[in-house]
């Protein structure tokens, strides 16, 4: 299915969970509405309780496209500033039947709504997604997103590096049939992050067919500090673990590394330091690795942008695996307890 095909396409309801993004908010959005999709679309800005411009931002964008009347920005409250309660308010606002999650700074390709309503009738999916394309717009943030971009940074992950398009666990973001969506009862409010892979797990759960595809593509503003990176990164470990915890057969070695490097690092540096300098083996090879690792993932940057490639591996893995070994039982207690399970069709 194409804009050029004599049928109707399907009218697209884009969602947008934002706190704080002033800095790339109207060009996410920007971004939306140049999509190359003849089909009708509307966008759906969940507004948590930000301390910069965002709220005045999407007033003016409310405003401008007022008059138009098949590419229409609208905004509803997230007063907790909670990604899945954003997304579920959204959606809950939202009228059409395809519904695209986008993040306040993430950029979309021209085709990637047209490609993705595509992808949707040709493998009966219930949710598409491809590539978190990570793209920086200062020296930290190139190196930040080579180091997201390269398998020394997070693996083989398909869909940070890429990979080949079939039925996955999870993707990012993703384009849903808004039936998969309510038939679940939206994203489980207790995963403050997470939350994607939850959903998608209840979909498979349910006999859905989750689909990657490297034809999808975003636009990614990585993190602007290494302080707001190693929350991020924190965050992730610390939310990897709950899933671990929640669901068992989730974990894998990709998933162990971090944390398997943060202990081995700091054995090797109590060693070193209380009983032989032989321990100090340990966290010099790390440093070398990822040294040497930043090598092939700089190539073509500048060069203060290549030097910062190794602190932002170093933040990357050191936060994950932080934040995976210090995840309380008790955050996975919560939300274990407050799982829903997959609903099946009535059909």
């Amino acid at each position: 299915m194409n804009a050029k095909s004599d049928v109707q396409l399907p009218a697209v309801s884009v969602i947008m969970p934002v706190l704080d993004e002033e800095r790339h908010l109207r060009g996410a959005v920007q971004a939306i509405l140049a999509q190359e999709y003849a089909g009708e679309m509307e966008v759906v800005i969940a507004l948590g309780p930000s301390t910069d411009r965002t709220d005045e931002i999407a007033a003016e964008l409310v405003a401008e496209t007022a008059s138009h009347k098949n590419k229409r920005v609208h905004t509803v409250p997230n007063p907790t500033g909670r990604t899945p309660a954003a997304l579920n308010a959204a959606i809950k606002a939202s009228r059409h039947p395809v519904v695209v999650r986008v993040d306040g700074h993430g950029m979309l390709s021209p085709n990637y709504i047209a490609t993705a309503v595509r992808l949707l009738e040709e493998t009966g999916a219930q949710n598409v997604g491809g590539i978190m394309h990570a793209e920086g717009e200062n020296d930290w943030e190139h190196a930040v997103a080579a180091a997201m971009t390269s398998k020394i940074g997070v693996g083989n992950a398909a869909f940070h590096t890429g990979g080949q398009a079939g039925p996955a666990e999870t993707v990012y973001l993703g384009v849903f049939r808004r039936e998969a969506l309510e038939q679940q009862g939206g994203y489980n409010e207790e995963f403050i992050r997470a939350q994607d892979w939850e959903l998608n797990f209840r979909i498979r759960e349910a006999g859905g067919l989750i689909w990657f595809s490297p034809e999808l593509k975003v636009s990614y503003r990585p993190r602007p500090s290494v302080k707001a990176l190693a929350k991020q990164y924190k965050d992730y470990g610390r939310w990897r673990h709950v899933v671990a915890r929640y669901h068992e057969g989730s974990i894998n070695l990709r998933y162990l590394a971090p944390p398997a490097a943060v202990c081995a690092i700091a054995a090797g540096t109590v060693v070193g330091a209380a009983l032989t300098p032989l321990g100090f083996l340990i966290p010099g090879g790390y440093l070398a690795a990822i040294a040497l690792g930043s090598l092939p993932a700089g190539k073509g940057l500048p060069p203060k942008a290549r030097l910062r490639i190794p602190v932002a591996l170093a933040t990357m893995h050191m936060s994950w695996g932080f934040g995976f070994l210090t995840s309380p039982r008790s955050l996975a207690r919560k939300v274990i307890a407050s799982r829903r399970p997959a609903v099946l069709s009535s059909r």
